[in-house]
């Protein structure tokens, strides 16, 4: 028989890229990256240059055809497979991402009538401007008893889509009426493949609070947010939820002739971007966490149990691979706080030091903050420079610095950044191991495991656990490979389940990291106290930095 590929196409925060996958043995044959042309929109609409108000982040969808035409036409040409050999494709996105559509489907940030109004655009992960509305989903359904939010930590994000279809309505009533469905990203593209949209139960569960027994919440709970949105979950959420590994629908003509493949290869549905990392490391079983590290990073684990957890993003079953509960918690930033560093606080004479040694600003950090010892810096740092996803759920918070003097230095900062993040995931491991979730080994995987030794090194150290790192740095596309191959099935050259296709597909390094005694000693002092200011001021002891963000507010006003 003739050698199978699929590809995975990953929809990330500025880009898009495909990946070509050989489905015998898992190795990459050829990539692409297709730049957003429109980036990320968080200061003025494209065409009619409207102003965003704080905390706002949009996309165009037409960026997302860019990656499919673009990408994949160019993964075949640079690999020379042939496109008939192609049997699958799957798709993973950022998430929530979502958009209002009309009954064609079409985006109405694409039509001349809405064009200039914010809210007919796609609405990225990061769109952080309904965090009232979040509240109020709070409050409310912890007052009425409901058990969704019970499965989701005890919060609901700004980022998901009920509080953002709500802030539609609110501020823009008119595009909330326009709108026949609000729909993930993800599935958008998806349906531009194959001619019809179906929902996915990864991005449903996680991002709309859909359940696998009981569906989206009740109509009586919609009613108690707002009157208006009584029937949103059969209206403008309606639609089929399909299992992860189901096939969406096949790759229409038109399309196939756009990317270059052939009509009829099989589409499977939807995966959070994250998620699909979880079979791509090759975690299929339990006790073990995968770090999609990036700009942000997304913790996700696997259990046998569905139990409360404080400050998880969610609890889903079969939510990430079939017949097991899939839990997630995560931080909002990561690799974007040690950009922000980089970009706009780091002196100058780094960066020409950097330059003249022949090095990135970013290795040239690393290898100054590699020659401190754990705790020399004298600094600690609160990872929430995007907010706080878990545990405390909570979107208005800001970072912070403690104990900078006169002679603090850049890499020190640095590490105290790097450090940080690697408390916050601690945080997190706790929270799953104080409800009975035991996790005993991390993996790996995303843009920064492969560039950053001393990260993996801290983040080893701080947990006091071994890290397995994923050899392929695209290893959410290797996932959503796997779920084409999955889609197409064993008949057509694919497989019939992801735990085949993972036995067969995932790789990672021979190398792994391993605490060092001393440095987790030192580490554990470091971690009570960024356990104190922690608490002190995210659960309410000291809302100075609520305080200041709406004074900053006030004044922009």
């Amino acid at each position: 028989m003739s050698p199978k590929y699929a590809i995975g196409i990953d929809f990330g925060t500025q880009s898009g890229r495909a990946v070509l996958v050989d489905l015998s043995n898992g190795e990459e044959l050829a990539e692409h990256v297709t730049p957003y042309r429109h980036h990320v929109i968080d200061e003025q609409l494209p065409v009619s240059g409207v102003k965003l108000e704080h905390d706002w982040a949009l996309q165009h969808p037409m960026d997302y055809m860019d990656v499919l035409e673009q990408s994949v036409p160019e993964v075949i040409k640079k690999s020379g497979v042939a496109a008939e050999h192609v049997i699958g494709i799957g798709v993973d996105f950022t998430a929530c991402t979502i958009m209002p559509i009309d009954a064609a489907g079409v985006p109405l940030c694409l039509l001349e009538a809405y064009q200039a109004n914010p809210h007919s655009w796609v609405k990225q992960w990061k769109h952080h401007a309904a965090q009232p509305e979040a509240n109020l989903v709070n409050r409310i359904a912890a007052e009425r008893g409901e058990r969704f939010l019970e499965r989701h930590g005890g919060k609901v994000s700004s980022e998901w889509m009920i509080a953002k279809v709500w802030q539609v309505l609110n501020e823009a009533p008119d595009i909330y009426e326009q709108a026949d469905q609000f729909v993930e990203a993800a599935d958008w593209v998806i349906g531009q493949m194959t001619g019809h949209i179906v929902k996915n139960s990864c991005t449903a569960g996680y991002k709309a609070n859909w359940h696998k027994q009981e569906g989206y919440p009740s109509r009586e709970f919609f009613a108690a947010l707002d009157n208006r949105l009584a029937d949103m979950a059969e209206t403008k959420l309606r639609g089929e939820v399909l299992p992860l590994g189901s096939k969406a629908g096949e790759l229409t003509a038109d399309q196939a002739g756009r990317m270059g493949l052939m009509p009829g290869t099989a589409i499977a549905v939807g995966i959070i971007d994250a998620h699909a990392a979880v079979p791509g490391v090759g975690v299929v079983t339990p006790g073990k966490l995968v770090m999609s590290m990036g700009t942000s990073i997304c913790h996700l684990l696997l259990g046998t149990e569905e139990k409360m957890v404080e400050g998880m993003c969610g609890v889903v079953e079969d939510g990430i691979i079939p017949g097991y509960f899939g839990y997630e918690a995560g931080q909002a930033a990561v690799g974007d706080i040690f950009e922000w560093y980089v970009e706009e606080a780091l002196p100058a004479y780094v960066r020409d030091q950097a330059q003249h040694e022949g090095q990135s600003v970013h290795a040239y950090l690393e290898r100054q903050a590699s020659t401190l010892k754990a705790g020399q810096s004298g600094l600690l740092a609160l990872d929430w420079w995007n907010g706080n996803r878990s545990v405390l759920v909570d979107t208005d918070l800001t970072g912070m610095i403690a104990g900078l003097t006169l002679s603090s230095k850049p890499w020190e900062i640095y590490r105290s950044l790097l450090e940080a993040t690697a408390f916050g995931t601690r945080k997190i491991v706790e929270a799953f191991h104080g409800s009975g979730i035991e996790i005993h080994e991390l993996y790996a995987c995303g843009g920064l495991p492969q560039k950053n030794r001393l990260l993996m090194q801290i983040y080893s150290d701080v947990t006091n656990r071994e890290i397995k790192v994923a050899a392929s740095k695209q290893t959410s596309a290797i996932g959503a490979a796997m779920f084409g191959a999955v889609a197409a099935g064993a008949e057509r050259g694919g497989y019939d389940s992801i735990v085949d296709a993972a036995e067969r597909m995932a790789r990672v390094q021979e190398e792994t990291y391993k605490p060092i005694p001393e440095n987790v000693a030192v580490y554990d002092k470091l971690y009570a106290e960024y356990n104190a200011l922690h608490d002190y001021f995210g659960r309410g002891a000291n809302d100075v930095m609520k305080r200041l963000k709406a004074i900053k507010e006030s004044a922009v006003e």
